[in-house]
């Protein structure tokens, strides 16, 4: 199932406070954001949404909000990790009294890993700073785990918010090409499919497993290209650690659908750039995708 070509969703608009950083909230802006993520830090959670953070001070609330509007009766705990900010994003989380940890050592692998360790709920969903979560995403994400043992591991799809404005016309296409990928690469490279910002799993089985440890840390942005890009991830390397232990599971529902920030796409030269980029990289992998050598 797709999105709209042209518009974004009705459910993200309040969450977007459009043309304003964290400064310019309004005191009620501040305290209804309070409030709504004070529903969800309970201290006996049944699932812990983990955010890793690295200089989100101005995306930080952004999620929250999307995340604290999920329509659920469980008991949540949301929690995020800062990863060594060097901006105001501590000062956020103290002010929406949101749970947090400092994770001091740079990396989004010892950031997801922190969260792992301190996780409560039985059930763990990994969510990024820059995303936009769907008001039914907890609940869509938890229900195939419970209703299959089998199933260690969820991951969704995703889709990508236009830098200004509403027009997606230009991301839709990219997104269909990478729809394409995931059903190639689902049988026998299912690992690459499971992305950190739309993921979640078996808290024990994870732990028990090895969780996030991988031998190359992605740090900052992890752009493709860039000084610091390394091809290893934390999240394949959990995804092929569940799978130690059961299946993995794609929801295909736009229920789980998460709209992120193509902004990664823009720090990779552009989205024409972008494209021409993981077309070769795929075309050069076809054979692993098919044959799973």
């Amino acid at each position: 199932m797709s999105v709209s070509l042209f518009t974004l969703p009705s459910w993200i608009k309040p969450h977007r406070y459009t043309n304003k950083k964290f400064t310019d909230l309004t005191t009620n802006e501040i305290n209804d954001l309070k409030t709504r993520i004070a529903k969800y830090q309970h201290p006996e959670p049944e699932v812990s949404v983990m955010i890793p953070a690295w200089n989100e001070e101005n995306n930080i609330y952004r999620a929250l909000s999307s995340l604290a509007s999920n329509k659920t009766k469980r008991k949540i705990e949301i929690v995020v990790i800062n990863n060594n900010s060097t901006d105001q994003t501590q000062q956020v989380l103290d002010t929406l009294g949101v749970r947090n940890y400092f994770q001091p050592e740079q990396g989004i692998t010892f950031a997801r890993q922190l969260g792992l360790e301190n996780a409560k709920g039985r059930y763990h969903l990994c969510a990024d700073s820059d995303s936009f979560y769907p008001p039914n995403w907890i609940d869509t994400m938890i229900k195939p785990m419970e209703e299959e043992e089998k199933i260690v591991g969820v991951y969704a799809r995703y889709a990508f918010l236009p830098i200004t404005g509403n027009d997606r016309f230009l991301l839709w296409f990219y997104e269909r090409s990478a729809g394409v990928m995931v059903w190639l690469r689902k049988r026998n490279r299912e690992y690459i499919n499971f992305l950190g910002f739309n993921m979640g799993f078996v808290t024990e089985i994870a732990l028990k497993n090895g969780g996030f440890k991988v031998t190359d840390v992605r740090k900052f942005d992890n752009a493709l290209g860039s000084e610091n890009y390394v091809q290893e991830s934390e999240d394949g390397r959990m995804a092929i650690n569940l799978q130690k232990s059961g299946n993995l599971k794609l929801i295909r529902s736009n229920k789980a659908r998460v709209f992120t920030s193509s902004r990664r796409l823009i720090a990779e030269g552009g989205l024409l750039k972008s494209f021409v980029n993981r077309v070769n990289i795929h075309t050069n992998r076809f054979s692993e995708y098919f044959k799973g050598k």
